[in-house]
Formats: structure tokens, C-alpha cells, sequence
């Protein structure tokens, strides 16, 4: 801005006050950052589903099945084009082929082989795997974490053994239900096993699995020696 009383008519630059209590002569921002939210437990990062399996053993060995028929195949024609008779195997399966109906025996069984093996192929590619992995809950957009069936069950033993009363413990867990067998040496069953019960939920919500199992539970006297 210009002063009234300065002849050279020059201007002077008014200092830039940061409005948050900065320097006065550092220029603010020309405009207002956007806020970005901390995620939150709320927050949901997603579908937490069953992990994949590559399936490396099947997928090698159908591959190197396929790849040693063709290439046997692809060598025996080869050599007939060449003007060499075909390999015993082709003229033997070329025969049978030709001399066996239908409702025969071995093609019956060959048939119901292949169909098996298809099966199988069929269920492997659509089906995750990794049944001992356990999703758990994806608390955030870009984290995928799964725990391991047998690190869930030591957790619940480790819970269900503090309780008084009970003088061990032994856990199955599955991906829908988690059984607890507990034997108990005193207290009442009813009153161990509510507090058994208590426990394990809170601890089955505290692994964080985005399905967590349902619990059962039982309580028993151990066996009387003699």
C-alpha cells in the first residue's frame, strides 16, 4: 500500500500474520488444507474372506502330466509322418479303443477315473484352501491379517486354565465352532462352567476374527484313579 506522505510514491509489503500463531513474516497457505480422518476400529477396510491357496503341488503335477503326454504324443506322430511305425502303447490303445464297447469294465472304470480327477481339479480351483487360517477383521482399506487355528486354540486353553476350578483344559478349534473340554477338580460344574463360558467369549471378541466361532463348552469331573 502507499503511505500519504511518501514522495517516491513507493509501496510497502504489509506482513503476512499466520493465523495459527506462526511467524508473522512466513506467507500462510493460499488455501486451506483438506482434514483427513484418522481410521478408526469403526472403519471397515473391506471384505475380510478366506484366504487362497496357491495350490503349487497339484498345479505342478497337472502340468507336468499334461506336458509329458503331449510331448510323448506330439514325438510319436512325428515319427509316423517320418515314415517310422507308431509306438506299441498307441497301437494297443488305438485297438482297444476300436474292439471294446461302451459298457465295458475297464472303460467303465477309466471313465469313472477321469471324472473323479476332474472332480477333484474342478474343486481345488474353486475353493480357497488354507483351512487353518482364520480371517480376521480388516480394520484397515489395504491390511489383510488371518490367524492360525492352532494359535486360536492356545489362546482359549491359556484363558479357560484361570479360571479357579478348572485343572485343564482342551480346545478344538474350528472355523464355525470352538469346543472346549475342561475338567475341573473343585467348585461346582454349573458355577466353573459359566465362568468358563464368560471368558472364552470375551476372549473368542478379543482375537479379532471376522467370523468369530460359537463356543461349547464342557465341564467335568476328571476320572477317579482305581
Amino acid at each position: 500500500m502507499t503511505e500519504p506522505g511518501d514522495p517516491t510514491g513507493s509501496t510497502r509489503r504489509m506482513p503476512t500474520v499466520d493465523p495459527v500463531g506462526g511467524d508473522p513474516h512466513t506467507p500462510g497457505p493460499a488455501t486451506p488444507s483438506a482434514h483427513v480422518p484418522v481410521p478408526t476400529l469403526e472403519q471397515g477396510g473391506g471384505r475380510a474372506g478366506r484366504f487362497w491357496s496357491a495350490r503349487r503341488v497339484p498345479a505342478a503335477l497337472v502340468a507336468l502330466v499334461l506336458l509329458g503326454a503331449a510331448g510323448l504324443l506330439l514325438y510319436d506322430i512325428a515319427a509316423v509322418r517320418a515314415g517310422h511305425p507308431a509306438m506299441q502303447w498307441r497301437r494297443s490303445l488305438a485297438d482297444g479303443l476300436a474292439e471294446r464297447h461302451l459298457d465295458d469294465v475297464a472303460v467303465l472304470v477309466g471313465a469313472g477315473i477321469a471324472a473323479a480327477v476332474g472332480l477333484w481339479l474342478l474343486l481345488l480351483a474353486l475353493t480357497p484352501g488354507l483351512r487353518d487360517l482364520l480371517p480376521m477383521r480388516r480394520d484397515r482399506a489395504g491390511v489383510r491379517a488371518g490367524l492360525d487355528r492352532t494359535a486360536a486354540a492356545l489362546v482359549l486353553r491359556d484363558r479357560a486354565v484361570e479360571v479357579p476350578g478348572v485343572q485343564s483344559v482342551r480346545v478344538r478349534m474350528g472355523r464355525k465352532k470352538a469346543k472346549v473340554r475342561a475338567l475341573s477338580h473343585f467348585r461346582e460344574l454349573d458355577d466353573v462352567r459359566n465362568d468358563v463360558d464368560a471368558v472364552l467369549t470375551t476372549a473368542v471378541r478379543e482375537l479379532g476374527l471376522a467370523k468369530p466361532p460359537g463356543l461349547s463348552v464342557q465341564v467335568h469331573r476328571p476320572a477317579k484313579k482305581g
